[in-house]
């Protein structure tokens, strides 16, 4: 096991400058200039714009600009500095990313357990009145696009039930973020849902099944044990890859409710420019895909003791 994990590490890093070099190259291939943007329409003078490239580097060429950002990051925790209000970019990472992540942990909670839980349920009744109830809801979810949903539970359970406040006023307040969590977890929770049911249903009738049941294996050890272990591997692969979806997939939530986390700023770095910005909130959020990849991978043989690394 610690030979095949030091593998996968060494694995991850040409994934990891191989993506963030792409990134960095789109961005900087976007149109626009962010020193420009800081003068608005007047703009400024040619003089004071060369000295504000030169001072934050954007007069390099681009692979010694990429060059530059990597060995500061990796040698020096430095992600540059934002143009536009002259703070470090680990500062900005520093107020944004545990704001989204106790997003991203709440709808994350919200889709695994009770996606889980349904999909269990719709694969036990396969073909019943039940699963077709739960596959019509889970189809109605996945159907309704995300700012929808979002104004119409805000309407519903802010404005007129008064249940929950209609913007997150608090970011250190976990009760507010249940709403925003429930609206960036619901696609998630139908896919959950369906993958879960789908595996469920497949495995019942599988051969080591019907063998535990002729042994005479309580159902409650059938399900829970020999069942579940092998028909969550799918789901714990989706899982994975979702983590960091919820994490950099969060803008219009956010938007909504008023959410100054990672979906946010990346909305208003792009808007203006801020490639610094960006790359450093999405080098971070590459770090957690590989992570949630290498975690996935392990939980395979926890699962299924039938796979095991060499």
């Amino acid at each position: 096991m610690g030979r095949y994990v030091a593998r996968r590490l060494l694995q991850m890093i040409p994934v990891f400058f191989g993506t963030t070099l792409l990134i960095f190259l789109m961005v900087y291939a976007l149109p626009g200039d962010p020193v420009s943007g800081l003068f608005g329409d007047k703009g400024g003078s040619p003089q004071v714009i060369a000295a504000l490239k030169h001072e934050y580097g954007l007069d390099l060429p681009i692979y010694e600009q990429y060059f530059n950002y990597m060995r500061d990051m990796i040698l020096h925790a430095d992600f540059g500095t934002q143009i536009a209000s002259g703070r470090p970019v680990t500062d900005v990472l520093g107020d944004a990313f545990p704001v989204t992540l106790r997003l991203a942990g709440l709808a994350f909670a919200f889709e695994a357990v009770l996606g889980l839980t349904l999909g269990v349920l719709s694969g036990l009744r396969a073909g019943r009145v039940t699963d077709n109830a739960i596959l019509l809801i889970t189809l109605l979810l996945i159907s309704v696009p995300v700012f929808v949903l979002g104004f119409i539970l805000q309407m519903v359970f802010a404005d007129q039930l008064g249940w929950v406040a209609p913007s997150v006023n608090d970011d250190t307040d976990l009760t507010q973020f249940i709403l925003p969590a429930v609206v960036l977890g619901t696609a998630s929770l139908a896919y959950v849902t369906r993958l879960t049911r789908t595996s469920i249903a497949e495995n019942l009738r599988a051969d080591y099944i019907r063998t535990a049941v002729a042994k005479g294996l309580p159902r409650r050890r059938v399900v829970g044990v020999h069942l579940m272990r092998n028909s969550l591997i799918p789901v714990v692969t989706y899982l994975g890859a979702d983590l960091g979806a919820l994490m950099g997939g969060a803008v219009v939530t956010e938007h909504i409710f008023n959410i100054h986390g990672v979906g946010g700023t990346i909305a208003e770095s792009i808007v203006r420019r801020e490639g610094t910005t960006l790359i450093g909130l999405v080098t971070i959020l590459v770090l957690v895909y590989l992570l949630a990849s290498l975690l996935v991978d392990l939980l395979y043989a926890v699962l299924d003791p039938r796979i095991r690394y060499a």
